[in-house]
């Protein structure tokens, strides 16, 4: 499987760091080593002082597809979930100065968090979709898929002009504004409409 992640897909998270806003979506990979096995906690890696949550709406392929397009991508993915995208912010601004590629910063082990999956058809509308994430009980990240760049049928059609899209690959669809530290004994706990997805400590 694939974990296909789009970065700065939406503007206010784009403006928290000060990025430019892209003209097409903006791509990176995670091995399948990054995912955090199901029941384990988060441990911060020893390279990085500042790990950065980042939660995502996230899409689950279930059909192989080339070239797809926009109109039929809904036939590829019968599942919305939610997940974490763990960055090492401080490696991962090193990197950027030199003009490096990101993956030590994004794909290090541990550093998808894939929670639960839901039927789509479960939801009103994917375009309009709530999901937050609470740290220690405060919501710290609170958004919905209306203020995507790019919808999720965008981006699998996108994706798939670059990357043969295969059954079991996941999508992360990109983060809102609110990225922030976590630190030793924090509890995240995301959350899909009222929908619970997952639970994790951090040590």
């Amino acid at each position: 499987m694939k974990l296909i992640c789009i970065g700065r897909n939406y503007t206010d998270h784009i403006k928290e760091l000060g990025s430019d806003r892209p003209s097409d979506p903006v791509i990176f990979m995670k091995p399948d080593t990054s995912i955090l096995l199901k029941k384990q906690p988060f441990f911060i890696p020893d390279f990085s002082s500042d790990i950065h949550h980042e939660v995502e709406v996230l899409v689950k392929i279930t059909k192989i597809g080339k070239h797809i397009q926009e109109k039929f991508a809904h036939k590829y993915y019968d599942e919305i979930g939610l997940g974490i995208d763990f960055t090492a912010r401080d490696v991962q601004q090193h990197l950027k100065e030199k003009g490096l590629p990101w993956e030590k910063a994004k794909s290090f082990d541990g550093a998808a968090v894939i929670g639960n999956f839901f039927p789509k058809n479960s939801f009103k509308s994917l375009e309009d979709l709530t999901f937050r994430l609470e740290k220690n009980g405060e919501i710290v990240q609170k958004a919905s898929t209306a203020f995507m760049l790019w919808k999720v049928d965008a981006l699998i059609s996108y994706v798939s002009k670059y990357f043969t899209l295969k059954i079991g690959d996941v999508i992360f669809t990109g983060t809102p504004a609110g990225v922030g530290k976590v630190s030793p004994n924090d509890i995240l706990t995301g959350f899909l409409e009222e929908e619970q997805a997952f639970s994790i400590k951090v040590k």
